[in-house]
């Protein structure tokens, strides 16, 4: 029964195999005997030897047969590529791992002979309904079918997967089946669901030495989707040049209360997404001071605070403000109607805990401006304008959406600065000198200029 099955399978990979040697020009091998217009001859010998290396492959696997053949052709072949390409054929051995999804609804068929394994790797947090605010109720993110979908339709298989944490060690051994792995997890998504972000990133910088592609990189993710990134880039064009970063009790409390006595401000945690832990914060008094300095708020001045993840507002002394901030929901932190939990400095910067203070811009009513590139190549520009009286453009506010192509002229001066005077300078000044850019990252952008500032 073995070497029935192990003959049945060679027959029909061998067969898959050999008519994508034909129909792409024998890609599997190389040949310095054969000439551009021997492309049919090299197919033919690539056939031959795709269909030999199967038969050798599946029978020697399942102990079938033993041949020693020797035997010259006028090719080089790329044996270990061989090898790869027909485990490739082989559907990665997922039993291991719980099924979360509820169903795959709208995935297309996987190759029957893939150029290339992926998996899209995503996480459903058990205490968030439906599993965080980017799931579908069948417990995928909402844009998991289409990218595993466009991945399929490029040649290659993609498996969509589950990060548990409690499966841990199973998983990455499950990854090393693939040449590839798009981790779609937010930030603070796979602590909130109970796991360590720190603990999956070092399992994805190891698979990397193995020679798997995992995009983004954890680097890149870390320093690039960290908040801190924003004062890496405020020398830039595109940056505020009086963004700070605080990742201590005494920096913050320290800074907070001089940036705060100047001018409205915008502290944002690190942690998180859809604007949980992004305040909006203004003194109730309006007592600005005309100079960066010259005086610090008092703890017991009140602030005015709006949440930028559903725009609600609430009022809390300074001191109360920096309680929430660094200890969370105490008897010093006063009352809080806000859904999140403070804390935003817990385990210090090696865990991620982190605050940056920046410069309010009272044009954002005007709306932001979120430009989607794919790689260094801008494909859409999106202008979301908050709801009438809200701050937050974020998703589900009330905020509107309108849709721009790359080349829409009224972005032209932004558009410049980012990708032909900004460009090249984001990784390096983000410490990832050696990653790429991105395969899709976005970037948000609001009006810093004063209101009646020419567009050019």
């Amino acid at each position: 029964d073995a070497c029935e099955r192990s003959l049945h399978t060679f027959a029909m990979l061998s067969t898959r195999l050999a008519s994508r040697v034909v129909a792409r020009g024998s890609r599997l091998f190389s040949s310095s005997a054969a000439s551009a217009s021997a492309i049919p001859h090299r197919a033919l010998i690539g056939g031959a030897v795709a269909v030999g290396a199967a038969g050798l492959y599946y029978g020697n696997k399942t102990g079938c047969l033993s041949l020693d053949i020797t035997f010259k052709l006028p090719v080089e072949i790329d044996t270990a590529q061989l090898v790869r390409q027909l485990r490739r054929c082989e559907p990665a051995d997922l039993s291991s791992l719980t099924k979360v999804a509820k169903d795959d609804l709208g995935l297309l068929p996987q190759p029957e002979a893939p150029t290339y394994r992926t998996a899209l790797v995503e996480i459903y947090v058990r205490s968030a309904p439906y599993g965080g605010s980017d799931k579908s109720s069948n417990g995928h993110r909402y844009d998991s079918i289409p990218f595993a979908n466009g991945m399929i339709n490029a040649g290659m298989s993609c498996n969509l997967v589950h990060y548990v944490h409690e499966e841990h060690d199973k998983f990455v051994e499950a990854m090393k089946q693939f040449d590839a792995i798009i981790v779609r997890c937010n930030p603070g998504q796979i602590k909130a669901d109970g796991g360590s972000q720190a603990k999956f990133d070092d399992a994805m910088r190891g698979l990397q030495k193995l020679g798997i592609q995992v995009w983004p990189s954890p680097d890149v993710m870390e320093f690039m989707g960290a908040k801190d990134a924003l004062t890496k880039i405020a020398h830039l064009n595109i940056g505020l040049e009086d963004t700070l970063s605080y990742y201590d009790e005494e920096e913050f409390a320290k800074g907070f209360k001089k940036t705060m006595a100047f001018q409205p401000r915008v502290i944002k945690q690190n942690r998180g997404s859809s604007g949980e832990g992004i305040w909006i914060i203004k003194l109730k008094e309006g007592n600005y001071c005309s100079n960066f300095g010259d005086r610090i708020c008092e703890g017991d001045e009140v602030l005015s605070l709006m949440e930028a993840n559903d725009n609600h507002a609430e009022e809390h002394t300074v001191a109360e403000f920096i309680e929430f901030c660094v200890n969370g929901r105490t008897d010093k932190s006063g009352e809080w109607t806000s859904k999140g939990v403070g804390k935003y400095l817990e385990g210090g910067k090696e865990a991620g805990g982190m605050l940056v203070d920046q410069r309010f811009c009272p044009r954002i009513v005007e709306g932001e401006l979120r430009y989607n590139c794919v790689g260094p190549e801008l494909v859409g520009i999106i202008h979301k304008k908050p709801k009438e009286g809200g701050i937050s453009a974020v998703g589900g506010t009330g905020s509107i959406y309108t849709f721009y192509g790359p080349d829409e002229p009224k972005f032209k001066n932004l558009t410049d600065n980012f990708l032909k005077k900004d460009i090249n300078h984001v990784m390096p000044s983000l410490g990832l000198s050696d990653e790429p850019i991105p395969l899709w990252w976005t970037t948000d952008f609001i009006l810093a200029s004063p209101e009646g500032t020419p567009a050019e």
